[in-house]
Formats: structure tokens, sequence, C-alpha cells
């Protein structure tokens, strides 16, 4: 390429407002001529490449998606023509962004790529609540995963500290069962985001017990379950919660909605 980049680059878009993407990212966009997009990027981000050919390339949940097999071979198609390619996933690609998918296909073809990480859901999320997912002495380690399996399946662990789990919108009551299931107790606190990221996210706080009632507050929104010692507030939010409870006019509004632990 002319510029001196690989003919494709996979950039995380980051998980929901267009100023989440970071620097590199925002650089190899404008740089782009043709940028395959997913379903949850802003569309603000076309403004940083307007001249680009913007080809939507989205799946989501439940929904019609397009197939993998054809977004490999449109990353081989236009990179072959020669073309300044850039591949734009919601959040970081390497998390659960099927990267590996699209590499191989690039590499089959003798096609090479640049990735550029973003700001996955996990991390937005834990910023909304200002909820850190390790806590010194208590949270040493965080597992990431999905809810539901390639199968449809859905699966809760209990393998650290503190679980995040994507793709569960739609499925919080069977997830409440299933993390009993795996051993986390009634009282272990759990925080959903639904849209995290974005001006419209929501957020709400819950136990293990009780994580069915946030079933309607996220109805049809894309969300991530925190669970464990990283879902717990710290002694500043969870007072200024409190206190939004019994006056909401002492607090001032933000982005988010919590409500406070049953």
């Amino acid at each position: 390429m002319d510029n001196g980049l690989p003919p494709v680059v996979f950039i995380g878009a980051g998980p929901g407002a267009a100023d989440l993407i970071t620097v590199r990212g925002a650089r190899r966009l404008a740089a782009a001529e043709v940028v395959l997009f997913d379903a949850l990027t802003d569309p603000a981000l076309r403004e940083l490449a307007p001249q680009a050919r913007w080809v939507d390339v989205g799946k989501r949940g439940f929904c019609h998606a397009t197939g993998q097999t054809r977004i490999n071979a449109l990353l081989v198609k236009f990179a072959s023509q020669g073309l300044r390619v850039v591949r734009l996933k919601g959040g970081d690609p390497s998390v659960f962004g099927r990267l590996e998918e699209e590499l191989l296909a690039l590499a089959a073809e003798g096609l090479t790529a640049e990735v550029v990480p973003g700001v996955t859901a996990a991390i937005a999320a834990a910023a909304a609540m200002q909820r850190p997912l390790t806590r010194r002495g208590s949270g040493r380690s965080v597992s990431l995963s999905t809810a539901m399996t390639r199968a449809g399946e859905l699966l809760a662990t209990r393998s650290a500290d503190t679980e995040v789990f994507y793709m569960a919108g739609r499925q919080l009551a069977a997830l409440a069962r299933r993390l009993r299931d795996a051993g986390w107790p009634a009282e272990t606190p759990v925080c959903v985001v639904s849209r995290a990221g974005c001006t419209d996210q929501l957020s709400s706080d819950h136990r293990v017990a009780t994580l069915a009632e946030a079933s309607v507050l996220h109805s049809g929104r894309p969300a991530v379950v925190t669970v464990g010692v990283g879902a717990a507030a710290l002694p500043h939010v969870a007072a200024r919660q409190a206190l939004r409870t019994r006056d909401p006019a002492c607090v001032p509004a933000t982005r988010s909605v919590k409500t406070p632990n049953p």
C-alpha cells in the first residue's frame, strides 16, 4: 500500500459513542477507502471517513445477520483490489469479534492486516458504574464470557472473582438460575449495563437472587452483566445511590439510570 499500512486494518470502534474510538483507530479510519462495519458501531463515525464506501456487515443476536463466510469474502475481495480496507468492529476486535476467522481468511490469500484495539463493553460498563473490575486484596481475577453458546445454550460459570457476561440481555432470568447452579450465592452483587458507552446507557444494581428484575428495564437492549467483586458498589457510590433514592433532587442527574439494591 502507498501509505505503508497493510491492506486491511481491524479497528475497535468502542462499545457506543463515536468518541470512544482510539486516536490511532480514528486516523486509520480516516484513510479508508472501504469500511466493513458492525451493527453496533456509532453512525457518527462515518464523519471520519466520508470518502469511503461503507458496507453494512452487522450481526445482531436473534436477528438477521451477515454470514461470516460473506464477510470473509468481502475482506479478501476489496483488499485484493488494492483498496485500503477497514474492518470496523464494535468494542474490541479480539473480544467476541470473530477476529480469528477473518485474520485466517486474509492469511489464506496472502494478505496482511493490522489490529487496532478498542474499548470493550465490559470496560465501558465498569466505567459507567464506577465499579473497578479488579480490587486490591479481593478482586484479583476477571473472566469475560458469552452467556450464549454457538448452539444457543445458556451457560454461566464461577471461575474468577468477577465474571462479566456478554450477550445476556434476553436471558437475565435464566442467567440468574444458571449463576445459582454454578455456585454463586444468592446475595452476590450483580450489575447490568445496557448500551454501555452510549448516551442512552442504562444501569441497574441487583443480587443473583433478584437479577430477573432487570429484564424489563433492559428489554431489547444489548447488555453486559457483571457478577461478583467487580459488581459491588464503592462506598461513596452506594451512598450517592441511597441519597438519590430518598431525594432525587439532591444528586445531579447522570446519563445512566441506577436502581437501588433490593
